[in-house]
């Protein structure tokens, strides 16, 4: 199916991602080629044998690279790849879940530790030189994730890893996750997704982590928004689409759920125009939960495993999509 390793290339493609030079670290001997903008992936497409990309995907590649056999995904989302057009070009697909899971719980930690300790609110203070003085206004004073509850909504791999991590905290863990019977990852409680708006109006904090599909999308709308507690945060590591955004934009602005942590929206890079950008109860961060350091090693170790197995003739694929 594969070249063999001497005449095998491997074409990267991100906009900021240095694969290239981290696979070449390796001493592996393999050729690879690397794209930072469309034209460069237009290229270098006759040559690769192998792709590993994310965001610069297009269904249309596949009669423009004859040579391709594999893709390897560097997001752990696949949503933006047809399955049908792999299967018509005989292309194999596998995604990067797992990757970046302790990135992304760690993430999400990190946000609900920002709200709750208004870490935001400090940083727009310190630089306006303002000392703030301490709070009888309980709305207004910092709080502690201890004894919390907190709805983890997707046990992949990174829930499964919030999870263990919120534990840590002493918050009290509710995980819902498509079967349940697939087990608790530490969680307290764990049911079905259908569970979802009777388990609402128990949560201090809901973290969204889940994959997007026709079932998540919009899973967050205006019922689900009026189940939350009013002192409720929301904190969305999964994709933007998951939330009915023009409905979340009002129930935080009519302060009907307490505040946002939002790593991604409906639409990337957020439109100058939304009032995403300007609701103080709101946090924003570039969808950079899944970003760290070893990203690309990561990626990478995933990428080669992948290649053995098709150099050993085998069928299954780790992560296989197609």
């Amino acid at each position: 199916m594969l070249p063999a390793r001497k005449d095998i290339t491997i074409g990267f493609a991100h906009v900021a991602y240095n694969c290239q030079a981290r696979l070449a670290l390796r001493n592996t001997g393999l050729r690879a080629l690397e794209a930072r903008s469309r034209e460069e992936l237009e290229a270098m497409l006759p040559e690769c044998d192998v792709l590993s990309m994310s965001g610069m995907w297009r269904n249309d590649i596949p009669p423009r690279a004859p040579k391709l056999r594999f893709v390897q995904s560097m997001s752990a989302g696949t949503d933006q790849y047809d399955r049908a057009v792999f299967a018509a070009h005989g292309i194999r697909l596998a995604s990067a879940a797992g990757v970046n899971a302790k990135a992304v719980s760690e993430h999400a930690m990190a946000l609900m530790l920002a709200l709750t300790r208004r870490l935001v609110e400090a940083r727009d203070n310190q630089g306006q030189k303002t000392w703030r003085g301490m709070m009888s206004d309980f709305s207004r004073r910092e709080d502690e994730l201890a004894g919390k509850t907190l709805l983890v909504v997707g046990m992949g791999r990174i829930g499964g890893r919030l999870i263990r991590l919120a534990k840590a905290f002493e918050m009290t863990v509710i995980g819902l996750r498509a079967n349940p019977g697939a087990g608790a990852e530490g969680a307290d409680e764990v049911h079905g997704m259908e569970a979802l708006s009777a388990l609402l109006p128990r949560a201090d904090m809901v973290v969204l982590v889940c994959p997007l599909t026709p079932q998540t999308t919009g899973l967050i709308g205006a019922a689900a928004l009026a189940a939350m507690k009013p002192s409720a945060y929301l904190i969305n590591c999964a994709r933007g689409k998951v939330c009915d955004e023009p409905e979340l934009i009002a129930a935080l602005a009519a302060g009907r759920i307490r505040g946002a942590a939002l790593d991604v929206t409906a639409e990337e890079p957020l439109p100058a125009e939304s009032p995403l950008w300007t609701l103080p109860n709101v946090f924003i961060t570039p969808h950079t939960a899944g970003e760290t350091c070893a990203y690309e090693d990561n990626v990478i170790d995933l990428l080669l495993e992948n290649l053995e197995r098709l150099w050993r003739g085998e069928t299954a694929l780790a992560n296989q999509i197609v």
